[in-house]
């Protein structure tokens, strides 16, 4: 029996459907991705997690005109699948085949080469004045995660959007996680939202009692108006989105599909920016991923043998073990020692760290300046911080390393991972610049093991300092 998928060859196919079909589609792309990722590697439950919420919107908007811009890109593997690039998705993550992240090489409908969090909705911005200048009638969607949204890149562009007097729309992916659970006051203050059914009734039965007053004259009517917004006000977590000038709806069901059709058509050609808060479930419609979506963020090839499953490992060590265990005997022999790390504590070893000393590990949140910042501030309080942040993302607080650390001369202690080529991830991730831009700082000691005791060594030898330094090592086996 043939496939819907494989008739798929544009989004225009997919507006033809019926919604009987899309939901079989669904099911059909959910096990595409499940097949290749098991193969490959790859951003596995995130990608799971997004699959109705993508429908929907190439459902609604026309991307080939209208502007879709992705906020990290690793969860846009349905998007590659209905534009085109199904007959080659097996070759996902592969040196000449379909990249894991949106590339404007494979596909007009990627507009930005990207994988760093939070710059989705400035660029979003910009296309939106650009489009308006030259008078090109686009339509624009900014589509990004809860743990990108934190980012200080993402609320400069809400900021910026919220004075635009024209449709803009900002797709807030709630999955209450990004790689791992999402840190910071913001996300307190989405999950204390998901859960709260007080402002949703309040509003309900407020809407329905006003009009019922009896013998209210138009001064009467306002006062009550003005209660009204104040109780809102006070029950209600979104305000942050409202008072930064946007309309917001939601939060609404991710994986209901009709719902979410009828939702973005209503929002469509609303002439002001809007805020759509949609929850969804990462790695929805695979049990085991959906049971461990942080085992099953980005895991490498996998092996399923019946109900089991298992990420296929080398025997050797990984560098990033091998920094968590030296890590972890330092912090026995010296108080000082802390570590921090932005939102990638599985990524740098640090969640082994946390374990054993879940006091001294610090998860700032996918917010590298902020995370350089915090550690030294640490260091200058008598602290030895140890931030460690993979090479393509330290890139990010280039500023505050100088700034901060450097210009102080603040012994922190850069531990990169993920230094030289990173494979599959892409030109995105690649660490190749960190040497280029850190050996021009003034008294930066730069080391660069070649295995474990070098490694261990390393450490030891940067507590000595009293000037920064950094420590990059591969993503790759000691």
């Amino acid at each position: 029996m043939s496939r819907i998928l494989d008739t798929i060859r544009s989004p225009a196919d997919v507006r033809r459907l019926s919604m009987e079909q899309l939901a079989t589609l669904a099911q059909e792309i959910r096990a595409r991705i499940i097949d290749v990722v098991c193969k490959n590697g790859g951003h596995l439950a995130s990608n799971l997690g997004v699959t109705e919420l993508t429908l929907a919107l190439h459902r609604v908007f026309d991307f080939a005109k209208d502007r879709l811009l992705w906020d990290v890109g690793h969860q846009c593997y349905v998007h590659k699948l209905i534009t085109g690039r199904n007959a080659n998705f097996d070759t996902l993550r592969q040196a000449g085949g379909v990249s894991g992240f949106p590339s404007t090489a494979e596909s007009p409908y990627d507009l930005f080469d990207v994988g760093h969090a939070g710059t989705s909705i400035a660029t979003a911005v910009g296309m939106a004045r650009g489009d308006a200048a030259v008078g090109r009638d686009a339509r624009v969607v900014a589509l990004i995660g809860d743990a990108s949204i934190v980012n200080g890149v993402a609320f400069e562009g809400l900021n910026q959007a919220g004075t635009l007097e024209r449709q803009f729309l900002v797709v807030l992916n709630d999955n209450s996680m990004g790689i791992a659970p999402t840190q910071g006051a913001l996300a307190s203050y989405l999950s204390r939202f998901r859960v709260s059914k007080l402002y949703e009734e309040v509003k309900r039965k407020t809407t329905e009692l006003l009009p019922k007053v009896p013998l209210v004259g138009k001064s009467m009517l306002g006062v009550l108006d003005h209660l009204k917004e104040g109780l809102k006000a006070t029950v209600s977590p979104h305000q942050i989105f409202e008072q930064m000038g946007f309309i917001y709806v939601g939060p609404v069901d991710g994986h209901d599909l009709p719902h979410l059709i009828e939702t973005l058509q209503l929002l469509r050609d609303v002439q002001h920016p809007v805020l759509l808060h949609v929850h969804t479930e990462k790695g929805r419609g695979c049990d085991w991923a959906s049971k461990d979506p942080c085992a099953f963020h980005s895991p490498g090839k996998l092996r399923v043998e019946g109900d089991t499953v298992s990420v296929v490992k080398s025997d050797r060590k990984s560098w990033t073990t091998a920094f968590a265990d030296a890590v972890i005997e330092l912090m026995k022999t010296d108080p000082r020692v802390y570590a921090l790390t932005a939102a990638m504590p599985d990524g740098t070893g640090l969640a082994k760290v946390r374990k054993a000393q879940p006091e001294r590990v610090l998860d700032c949140g996918i917010a590298e300046s902020c995370t350089v910042d915090i550690a030294a501030g640490m260091c200058k309080a008598g602290l030895r911080p140890l931030a460690c942040i993979y090479s393509t993302f330290l890139q990010r607080a280039y500023d505050q390393v100088f700034q901060e650390v450097v210009l102080q001369q603040l012994p922190v202690i850069f531990c990169i991972d993920r230094a030289g080529l990173v494979g599959g991830d892409g030109a995105v991730h690649h660490g190749f610049l960190d040497i280029t831009y850190l050996r021009g700082y003034q008294n930066m000691v730069l080391m660069s093991p070649a295995d474990e005791p070098e490694l261990t060594a390393a450490l030891r030898f940067a507590l000595t300092l009293s000037v920064p330094c950094a420590i990059r090592y591969p993503r790759d086996t000691v």
